[in-house]
């Protein structure tokens, strides 16, 4: 019996991996978080399943039903949003199955970030505009952040972000940033990226509140912000260029010229 914590992407059905969908249509049980897994997803799974929604469920009562399906030898497919490895609460289920002996594996999903930026057709790593993604959050009620994790000192780096579960924190974002980004920067409030009602509302880091107020936003959005959102003037990459050689392309071509 396993355990399976697998990603299901950001929210479009089609956009979970082929191995994650085959182990939800033939685990026994399913256990998603319901408020955002799309249910289209968990319809595949079998049909005498249990499936069941753990967003009201606390870990406690979580863990006991991977318990109840260990002992009956059955496999559990353990559903969470995006991919697990991104503010998907798995570590402190991991820990509770093995200190119960519960095999598990996990399966990796489309982060909500990567989801967005595909949607906004928009490569967040641009040459010599920005070559560093943070992937991040503010401090809320829910948990504080480590010290040297704040915004004031990621800020410094210039890079481009994805700020997640902070749409209710955008003082403190603006507040962060501006020194180092200035108050003009590209900003973009992707809203449940992928789902059928998504929304991208295109700002700046100064405008930012307003908009999201105007739109009566509250939850379920990522803020990315970083001048790759806004730059359209940058030079081309040497990974296709005719004049760069590397291992794959044109590699005899130095010490050809070497032997003339």
């Amino acid at each position: 019996m396993t355990v399976y914590f697998i990603g299901a992407g950001p929210g479009a059905p089609d956009l979970i991996t082929v191995r994650g969908l085959k182990l939800i249509e033939r685990c026994p049980v399913c256990l998603y978080a319901g408020s955002l897994v799309p249910e289209e997803i968990v319809h595949a799974a079998p049909e005498n399943a249990l499936v069941k929604d753990t967003a009201p469920m606390h870990l406690d009562e979580i863990i006991a039903d991977m318990k109840a399906a260990h002992e009956a030898g059955q496999d559990v497919a353990r559903v969470h949003s995006g991919d697990p490895a991104i503010y998907g609460a798995v570590a402190e289920q991991m820990r509770r199955l093995d200190a119960l002996g519960i095999d598990y594996e996990v399966v990796p999903g489309v982060p909500a970030f990567a989801g967005a930026a595909a949607k906004l057709a928009t490569e967040l790593t641009l040459p010599e505009i920005a070559q560093t993604v943070i992937i991040t959050r503010t401090g809320m009620k829910a948990s504080s952040m480590p010290e040297f994790e704040q915004l004031e000192i990621l800020g410094q780096s210039r890079a481009t972000l994805a700020i997640h579960l902070s749409i209710r924190n955008l003082d403190y974002v603006r507040r962060s940033l501006e020194p180092y980004y200035g108050a003009d920067c590209p900003v973009v409030i992707a809203y449940r990226a992928t789902w059928p009602d998504e929304l991208f509302i295109r700002t700046t880091l100064e405008g930012m509140k307003e908009e999201v107020r105007k739109h009566k936003i509250t939850r379920t959005a990522l803020i990315l912000v970083g001048k790759v959102f806004g730059e359209n003037n940058f030079r081309d990459s040497d990974l296709y260029n005719a004049e760069y050689s590397h291992v794959l392309r044109n590699a005899g071509k130095k010490n050809k010229a070497k032997l003339v």
